[in-house]
């Protein structure tokens, strides 16, 4: 069982969410400049330090999207180079991983997607996290969260009818995840099946219809009967 968790990206969004709820397990939060993970000196040091049970890999570039199109260097350093940096490393030291990855990489086409359906991402942002996962997959003592989840409140004025997702809050989704970490391989985790401005609609009741021209795939929404199984199991 864990207990001790180094966390990488330890002031971004999904981070400072996580420091709000009550749970029975030490993260050990470190910011980019206390962990450099493009410095396996910089990784060395905090593991020697903190010794934990696992590395919860929650450093990326994810916004804006733009950004994975005009500077693929920069993408392809802090998601894919940093991931195997510390892959490499939890390897070495024989310490779990868990990294959470993102419902971009499934090609968005039939819905429903299972942990082993087939991948196609369909932005650089989706291939730098397909790159991430291909390191993180070859060390076989680490679990892989694919996730589909946003701030609360919803940030943005209109609302996708035509766009089918997994969307759940920070907040929500921690709850769920926080149950999860001792177990690995992949799992997918979100909301109900819906359309993004059938659940952006609930919490706001302004939010304007938007039709998807292509900005977004029509049908994203990943399985969650695996999540829901370990759930069962896990209240029982």
């Amino acid at each position: 069982m864990l207990k001790n968790i180094l966390v990488t990206g330890g002031e971004g969004r999904f981070a400072k969410e996580l420091k709000k709820i009550k749970n029975s397990y030490n993260f050990f939060f470190r910011n980019k400049r206390q962990l450099n993970i493009l410095s396996l000196r910089s990784i060395e040091k905090n593991l020697k330090k903190f010794k934990p049970d696992a590395v919860l890999h929650l450093a990326s570039l994810s916004r804006p999207m733009s950004v994975h199109e005009k500077n693929i260097n920069l993408s392809i350093d802090l998601n894919i180079i940093g991931t195997s940096n510390l892959v490499k490393l939890c390897n070495k030291k024989k310490i779990k991983i868990i990294y959470l990855s993102t419902s971009y990489l499934y090609p968005g086409k039939k819905g429903n997607y299972k942990e082993d359906d087939p991948l196609l991402p369909w932005n650089n942002y989706g291939w730098s996290k397909l790159g991430a996962e291909s390191s993180v997959q070859m060390y076989k003592n680490s679990l892989i969260i694919r996730a589909c989840m946003t701030e609360k409140p919803f940030i943005h004025k209109h609302a996708f009818t035509n766009v089918k997702c997994n969307f759940i809050f920070h907040d929500e989704f921690i709850k769920i995840f926080l149950k999860v970490l001792n177990y690995k391989g992949i799992i997918n985790i979100g909301g109900k099946s819906q359309t993004i401005y059938k659940f952006a609609k609930k919490y706001n009741k302004s939010i304007k219809k938007k039709k998807s021209k292509g900005e977004l795939p029509l049908k994203i929404n990943m399985s969650l009967n695996k999540v829901n199984k370990i759930l069962k199991n896990e209240s029982n």
